[in-house]
């Protein structure tokens, strides 16, 4: 879904926007990553693979923001309870970005088209966030 398409002020040339997240054409523009509302930038080169993961009230499904466990960070996303899917996008570094966007299929094709990260559908790990 492209910021056009949603005609609410999303920046112009973005692959997919949506309140929080935003696929640019170099990087991932992640809002309310940083407190209190700061923006994290994921260029697509550093991204090394992506767990697609469901959620459950234990890995992330109650969490609007923040973290119980360090190695992971959810963005800030109040309607995260409504959701039922995350991306967790490994960067190399030791936390990373776990992010509920509204369409999990567009970013994931965004990403597949813009980086050479793997791409991985498990439950088998969970996170506990």
């Amino acid at each position: 879904m492209s910021s056009d398409a949603l005609g609410d002020g999303g920046t112009p040339g973005a692959l997919y926007h949506d309140r929080w997240i935003e696929c640019m054409p170099d990087a991932i523009r992640i809002r309310g990553y940083y407190f209190p509302w700061g923006t994290k930038r994921v260029p697509y080169e550093s991204i090394q693979s992506v767990r697609r993961v469901t959620l459950s009230p234990l890995s992330g499904k109650g969490r609007i923001w923040g973290t119980a466990y360090p190695r992971y960070w959810a963005s800030l996303d109040p309607r995260r309870p409504t959701k039922d899917t995350a991306l967790i996008l490994d960067t190399g570094h030791l936390v990373r970005p776990f992010i509920t966007p509204d369409d999990p299929d567009a970013v994931e094709a965004a990403i597949r088209e813009h980086s050479t990260a793997r791409m991985f559908a498990s439950d088998e790990r969970r996170p506990f966030i």
